[in-house]
């Protein structure tokens, strides 16, 4: 299979207009120059500005000696300017597809989805390739949509035994019940991600104005418990979970800045953890992985109760982040594989969906 692979011509896809687009992008040339490295025929597309050029000519692309990643920048610390995005696009940006995407993923053998967010981590973006017989990493557009609403993912995980924090779901012109809100507590958008719209609160005069921030980027949130005690992640592949990663900020929770800005977390792989207890995160993780039918890889997020080591589980990610940065990279070293490595390894278990 591997010759297969090596043999097949490669979309990186990324960017769109999420709240994660810097992210997003940094993911896709990330795996875009270790695939072109690899030797692959790759090009990296932006789903949302697309390929444009005098004549639109799609022909040898693939082959073409061009750097598609030289204009991208890498992660700031602030969120992306959207409406900025949405002004590059001449059309007015009526389609979540910008010029030439779907004709050059048609091209493909394979789309390396390395979106995040809404409109690339929720099942839109899989469903349509599934419509048109497009190939793609990743999970389904069904287990996409349930893990990227959390409120969804956290009924699943109630229902199958998988301990995650007590919370409510909380929509837009609606108040929380104050007997299900203790503090300190989170406060974050039902179907974001990368900690964008995600608020600690401590006490019930923050509660409002957090409502109403999280409420700005989605029309769902949810209110769960806050646990104090140590943040883990661990990756899954194929049914399998990968070490299981720690992840210490060096200043308040696991946020944006904390996540992408380097030196801003302390991150230790494998997690210094007693072997019962790596273990039964681990499998929480497959049962999660299980649980939500996902297929290929996903990474999920955990937090370990510094009063009585429960675990909970907080959330899953169908594409998880490969920025210089990103958890699932520095899982993946600890088993002897390269990023490179890792993207091959991500394209094999994708291409399996397919046999």
């Amino acid at each position: 299979m591997e010759n297969q692979i090596r043999s097949m011509k490669i979309v990186v896809l990324a960017g769109g207009i999420s709240t994660e687009r810097d992210v997003s992008l940094s993911t896709g040339s990330q795996v875009y120059l270790a695939l072109k490295e690899k030797g692959l025929p790759v090009i990296l597309l932006d789903v949302y500005l697309g390929y444009k050029e005098p004549g639109d000519c799609l022909e040898g692309l693939f082959e073409a000696d061009i750097d598609w990643a030289r204009d991208i920048q890498g992660v700031s610390e602030a969120s992306p300017d959207l409406e900025a995005v949405k002004a590059l696009r001449r059309d007015g940006g009526k389609s979540a597809f910008g010029p030439n995407v779907l004709a050059l993923c048609d091209q493909a053998d394979m789309v390396f989805l390395a979106l995040h967010g809404a409109g690339g981590e929720d099942g839109r973006i899989q469903a349509a390739f599934d419509l048109m017989g497009i190939r793609y990493t990743g999970t389904d557009y069904l287990s996409s949509a349930m893990a990227m609403d959390k409120g969804i993912s956290k009924q699943f995980f109630e229902k199958h035994g998988i301990p995650t924090p007590k919370g409510c779901v909380v929509k837009q012109g609606e108040r929380p019940d104050p007997a299900q809100i203790s503090y300190p507590c989170m406060v974050k958008t039902a179907c974001g991600g990368s900690s964008v719209g995600a608020y600690r609160v401590n006490s019930p005069e923050e509660l409002s104005k957090a409502l109403e921030d999280a409420l700005s980027f989605g029309e769902d949130v949810i209110v769960e418990q806050f646990i104090i005690g140590r943040e883990f992640s661990v990756s899954v592949i194929q049914g399998k979970a990968l070490p299981i990663i720690e992840i210490a900020p060096l200043q308040g929770f696991y946020d944006y800045k904390n996540k992408y800005q380097a030196g801003s977390t302390i991150e230790t792989c494998p997690a210094d953890l007693p072997q019962d207890l790596t273990r039964k995160i681990q499998s929480y993780a497959e049962q999660v992985f299980e649980a939500l039918g996902m297929q290929a890889y996903a990474r999920m997020d955990f937090m370990l109760d510094s009063s009585d080591n429960s675990v909970y589980c907080l959330e899953a990610n169908t594409l998880p982040g490969m920025t210089p940065t990103s958890l699932l990279p520095q899982e993946a070293a600890v088993l002897g594989w390269s990023f490179g490595d890792l993207c091959l390894k991500i394209l094999e278990v994708s291409l399996q969906k397919y046999i």
